[in-house]
């Protein structure tokens, strides 16, 4: 058994998972998930995970990061910022990552209104986090959308941002920490912005 004695947040199933996908799932809730994220490259990695998840399964997407991670250069802003139709042409062809040519430009237009910001993303982003509340009691109340993820929405699309709605903002201020939504019976630890 690959389970230990720690309560985890229900979306950590075992008994729902193969051994390497509850191992992948674990290990990114355990360490990071709902962690405080403020670096820029970093939160760009996570709006285009979160951009390209939409539709899928976040397993999906777990399983390929590191092609991601290689296919769009470490998420190098500057450098996705650059790309151009040949780009685009070779991860259509790359099976490794989700070959959606929608998210694939949207990640190259996203790289450019990050590279275009007046501001620290990081900063920008974490202007939406809410107060810190307590933590949710079960999954069951967790909400999809937030005001402050509408908001954050609507801020990134005026800035020339693309597929971050406000049910993908919500999911990207859950995976880097701008609210902290691990069940209160879950084993990790608060974290506090």
């Amino acid at each position: 058994m690959i389970a230990d004695d720690r309560i985890r947040c229900a979306w950590i199933d075992e008994s729902r998972l193969s051994p390497d996908d509850f191992v992948l799932y674990r290990d990114y809730h355990d360490n990071e998930w709902g962690r405080p994220l403020r670096d820029s490259t970093a939160l760009f990695e996570r709006v285009t995970l979160e951009a390209f998840q939409s539709g899928l399964s976040w397993l999906i997407i777990l399983r390929k990061r590191e092609n991601f991670r290689r296919a769009f250069h470490q998420f190098d802003v500057e450098r996705v910022a650059r790309y151009r139709d040949r780009d685009i042409a070779r991860l259509m062809e790359d099976a490794g990552i989700v070959r959606n040519r929608a998210k694939i430009e949207a990640t190259i237009a996203n790289a450019r209104a990050v590279a275009d910001l007046d501001v620290d993303f990081g900063e920008l982003l974490w202007s939406f986090a809410p107060p810190r509340g307590p933590r949710p009691v079960a999954m069951a109340d967790v909400p999809a959308v937030t005001p402050e993820s509408t908001a954050m929405a609507k801020e990134l699309k005026r800035r020339g941002f693309r597929f971050v709605g406000p049910t993908t903002a919500y999911a990207l201020m859950q995976a880097t920490g701008m609210v902290d939504d691990h069940t209160a019976d879950c084993w990790v630890p608060a974290t506090f912005q």
